[in-house]
């Protein structure tokens, strides 16, 4: 298993809860990522939102493709994968600003490629915002550029959304053949087009029982394509405790949802803008990404017997958010990764 986290770009994970102590900062953000290749994390997701959809659409939030690009100056082994939304990036300029970054990193940048689902934020940015199945079809053609750019010379491309004629991009990336890509989605055309076009397939939070099923539907959706297997991650909260009890008062405190939370506007926005195959609950609201349907909260050998259970259903990575981030993280590592602390700086 590989245990990645997402960087805390919004200044948490928890709706209802004003202040979680991880501030939307560079030095928050900055500190945590280096503390975090030091204590056995393999990767880290930047989300990408020009609004703070966690803490309300007034808080700050961090650009997610500048912070990568800090990143990749200040670790060393720290696979970096940053969202990108084809709505809001021209392909070619972006495989290009892609491969520089990748430079930088030496070969640790990887994609999340995110068909966008907010309505609001793309007005309030001025950009398009297409309906659901539209916005597929454009990230298919936005897929095909960026990748012919970073693995030919006078690439050249025409489509519904996208022309490129005759494009040059040097030096091309570090990884090979690219960079891997992820992606993530519920509905069948999501699932076709990243059974396709992408390397790697991310879940929202579920028990593995269910997250089973996906893995088997996607790998049969890959074979039938005639491509190699995909890697296959999966969300989730994390509250470890030394006992159950102190567990489950950890999830009552942060399940303590209030509806007038700032965030709750853009909770609904995201669920009708996206084509989900399960009802969300109230309670899902409170975590992002339903985060605690993945059931690592309690124990340490209660948190480790469940990510076993995901790796028994073909699970390679698991992306954690914790809250606050830091300190939880380094928990998490101690009692469930096992990793040998160094001292904290």
């Amino acid at each position: 298993m590989r245990y990645g986290f997402w960087l805390p770009v919004f200044g948490g994970w928890l709706r209802n809860v004003e202040d979680e102590g991880m501030k939307p900062t560079w030095d928050y953000i900055s500190r945590l990522a280096r503390r975090a290749e030091e204590i056995g994390y393999d990767l880290t997701l930047i989300a990408e939102l020009n609004l703070n959809d966690i803490k309300g659409v007034e808080a700050p939030s961090l650009d997610a493709w500048s912070t990568t690009a800090a990143l990749a100056a200040v670790t060393k082994k720290l696979e970096l994968m940053v969202a990108v939304r084809p709505t809001f990036h021209n392909p070619a300029l972006l495989a290009k600003q892609a491969a520089n970054i990748d430079h930088i990193s030496n070969g640790r940048l990887t994609l999340n490629v995110v068909s966008s689902w907010w309505a609001d934020e793309a007005t309030k940015y001025g950009i398009q915002f297409d309906q659901h199945d539209d916005r597929y079809a454009r990230t298919s053609e936005w897929l095909e550029i960026v990748n012919g750019c970073w693995n030919q010379q006078g690439f050249s491309y025409q489509g519904k959304y996208y022309r490129v004629d005759d494009n040059v991009l040097s030096p091309k990336p570090v990884s090979k053949p690219r960079p891997t890509l992820y992606a993530g989605g519920e509905s069948e055309t999501a699932k076709n087009l990243i059974a396709s076009k992408c390397d790697a397939y991310l879940m929202h939070g579920d028990p593995p029982e269910i997250v089973g099923k996906k893995v088997a539907d996607m790998r049969r959706r890959r074979e039938a394509a005639g491509l190699p297997p995909m890697t296959y991650g999966i969300a989730g909260y994390a509250i470890v405790r030394d006992s159950e009890a102190e567990a489950k008062g950890e999830v009552a405190r942060i399940t303590d949802v209030q509806q007038s939370a700032r965030g709750y506007a853009n909770y609904q926005q995201w669920i009708t803008g996206s084509n989900l195959e399960q009802k969300i609950s109230l309670e899902d609201y409170s975590v992002s990404n339903r985060g605690l349907r993945s059931g690592l909260v309690g124990t340490p050998e209660r948190v480790s017997e469940r990510l076993e259970e995901f790796a028994s259903v073909g699970v390679d990575l698991v992306l954690l958010q914790s809250s606050p981030q830091l300190e939880e993280m380094e928990r998490f590592a101690l009692q469930v990764i096992s990793t040998p602390l160094k001292p904290s700086f």
